[in-house]
This record gives structure tokens, sequence and C-alpha cells, in this order.
């Protein structure tokens, strides 16, 4: 079935942006690639619901009890050769001078990790998309080299992209006492509130716990797959309208000149096809946080944009419910690294409450990578104009350089 043209996007806009992503400033951007940022849908190749799968089998589709007690299946504890193998490189690039916003593959070689982060990299973009990583010794290396090393084993999963609009391309999850309340001002991962179940804008992200909070910050996964199969059987009009474009996602402000503040889309888009092989599948692809879709009272209280409709309302709660009956808990301890997929499942984090000043220990912290994959070197093909760009999502302002500081600022 063809997709339900909305508005057609014109070929030689497509080419123009396609064309400008290339023309990039080497003096900012010294790889040559720049993060695409954030950017409407191709709303010509958004699909009609009907068709979308009635259910969707295979392993993106996994339930909780499938992982809670097989830890083997999920988890891999790092062996002391391993480890050596990264701490070797490591202390090679810190010792050649150069900038952590440098690192890719060619010089942070890892040749005998490589085999099994390529496995790694298979399953979370077309398996049960998640992993946990254990035994990266954060407190021995301290915080320069752990990021190096973290950023050096990501650069085999894919592009960092910038998850700000101050550049960062090594985010710091931690509170920083900003108003949780003030959504449309305010990230969430700079605050200690709860996250509910969202996809970052990236193909897969990364989380290295650096240090823990005294209470909460724990982490869910779920399903989108599973998701979709019990709004199909349960409530199918909620499955069809998380289907429609008539979603309005807030860009909180980052973005460059001459964009639109906000984005209207889907919550759930299918796939489009693969010119090499028309009859492969168009798989479920979901992109979706609450936070962005509730922020913008701002907009619509002026008649700007439509309000949320009620049936949009329960669809929110519905999904968010979902998720909860169907997610997988995990405790990320001091050490360890969570990657996870954001094309197929989505994650949430609970609430949480740092030690107090008087008890000497740090706040809560985890290194974050955003990183891309794109259409051609494995990453799912998307309707959007940059799907085949190697830095495609992410966040980007005009030309705000990429940056890695190893602290929140």
């Amino acid at each position: 079935m063809a997709p339900a043209v909305d508005v057609e996007t014109p070929v030689d806009a497509i080419q123009g942006l396609k064309a400008k992503a290339k023309q990039v400033d080497r003096s900012i951007f010294p790889d040559g690639l720049k993060t695409t940022g954030q950017h409407p849908p191709l709303y010509d190749k958004i699909y009609p619901y009907s068709a979308f799968p009635k259910r969707i089998e295979g392993p993106t589709e996994w339930k909780a009890e499938d992982y809670a007690n097989n830890p083997e299946r999920w988890v891999h504890q790092f062996s002391e050769e391993e480890l050596a193998e990264i701490s070797k490189t490591a202390d090679r690039f810190m010792e050649l001078g150069l900038p952590l916003t440098g690192i890719n593959k060619d010089n942070f070689r890892l040749p005998g990790l490589e085999p099994s982060l390529t496995t790694m990299r298979r399953e979370l973009l077309n398996g049960k998309g998640f992993i946990l990583y254990k035994g990266f010794p954060v407190h021995e290396w301290g915080i320069h080299k752990s990021a190096v090393a973290y950023m050096g084993l990501g650069s085999y999963l894919g592009y960092p992209v910038s998850q700000n609009g101050h550049g960062h391309i090594l985010g710091h999850v931690k509170d920083l006492g900003e108003d949780s309340t003030q959504i449309d001002k305010v990230r969430i991962y700079r605050t200690n509130a709860r996250q509910f179940f969202h996809a970052d804008d990236c193909d897969i992200v990364g989380l290295l716990c650096i240090a823990k909070a005294e209470f909460g910050g724990e982490s869910d996964v779920a399903s989108i797959h599973n998701v979709w199969n019990i709004l199909q059987e349960e409530r199918p009009d909620v499955a069809e309208l998380l289907t429609k474009p008539i979603w309005y996602f807030d860009r909180k402000g980052e973005v460059s000149q001459g964009e639109d503040p906000y984005i209207r889309a889907a919550v759930f888009y299918l796939e489009t096809p693969d010119p090499a092989n028309p009859d492969r599948e168009q798989r479920v692809y979901c992109k979706w946080d609450p936070y962005f879709v509730r922020s913008l009272t701002r907009f619509s209280d002026k008649g700007i944009i439509p309000p949320l409709s009620p049936e949009q309302e329960e669809a929110i709660q519905l999904l968010e419910a979902t998720c909860e009956r169907v997610k997988l808990h995990m405790i990320l301890d001091i050490g360890d690294i969570q990657f996870v997929a954001n094309t197929h499942t989505l994650h949430a984090r609970t609430a949480y409450r740092d030690f107090g000043p008087d008890s000497g220990k740090p706040r809560r912290h985890l290194l974050r990578l955003w990183l891309s994959v794109p259409q051609d070197e494995g990453g799912w093909r998307l309707p959007f104009w940059d799907s085949d760009e190697k830095k495609r999502g992410g966040i980007q302002v005009d030309d705000t350089p990429p940056v890695a500081r190893l602290d929140a600022d």
C-alpha cells in the first residue's frame, strides 16, 4: 500500500537539505560531519493505519519474563582481557592529545573486541534492542579516561550526535536543580524527576553510570512491538490515532534560524521500502516523548496549534500504562553501561533522590551518548530526509560546534 499523502515534499527541497548537510565548515566540524538535527517527517512517506501489521512477531517483540530471570541473555560482564584492551587503547588515544570529539574507530582500534561489538550492534538494531555491560572500572580510571574509553566503545555502534543546543556529544544526566515543572524550558534529564517512557532523537542511546543516587533513578525498557500488539488487540482506535501525523512535538527553543519551534509528526511509522529489496519487511518504528508533547500550551493557548484532544490525552495515558505493563526493570550500578535502541524500544527512569550534601557522596551522574546509524550502514529506513546521513537526528542549532565536557554545564 502506498503512503497516505499529507503534504508532498518537493524533490528539490530534499536535495537542497542534503546538499546543505554536506556544506560543512571543517574549522567547526573537523570530521566533516554535522548533526542534522530535528526535522519534520516526509509526510508523503507516512503510511495509513491500514498498512500497519495487525501483529508483530520476531526478536524485536519480547516480554519482560523472557529476560528478567535470564540475565545471561542481555548482561555482559567485561573480562580482564577486554578491559586491558580498552585501557591500552584509551591510554594511547590520550597520549595523542586529540580531543574527545575526535574519537572514531580509526583512532580507537579494538581488534579483539570488534567482533563482539559488531554482534551486539546487530542485536541492538535488529533484535531485542538493549544490552547491559558491567564492570567498567570508572573509579580506577577516573572521569577523563572513562569518558575516552566509553566514547571509543560507542564509535563501534554509531556516530555521536549533538544532544542539545549547546552541542554536547557527551551528555551528563545529573540533577542540576532545575525546575522539572517548567517542561517548556527544562530538559528532564537535568532534573531528578521521573522520565516517562520515551525515545531519544538518535538510533542508540548509551548510559555509563559514574555515581548512583541514594534512592531511585532506576531504569525500565519496553518492547514497542509488544506494546503495539497489545494496542492492536485491546485498543485499535488508539493504535490508529498514534499513526496519524497530528501530534506536535516541542523543540524547547533548541532551533536553528528559520525553523519552527515545534514539529508535527506521528508517533508510530512504517519504515520506507528498501530500494534494493522491495519485498523486505517494513518495520514499525516509534518516536515518542510525552514531555515534548505536553509542553506546547504556550502555542495551543494562542490558537497557533490545536490543543491535545481528549482522545490524544487518553492515548498518552494508555501508551504509558501499556509500557508499564510490559517493562523490563533494571538497576544500573557504578561501572555499568546500558545501550538501548530508540527505534523499537522505549525507556524510562524512576524519580530519584541524591545523597545529602553532608554525606560526602557525589550526586547521581551518568554519561550519555546519542549515536546515529544511517540506513546504508544498517540503520532503519526512516521517513525523514536525513535517513541516509551519517549523523542523522540529534539536536543541532545553527553551527554550534560539538563539545565533550567532563561534567555538566
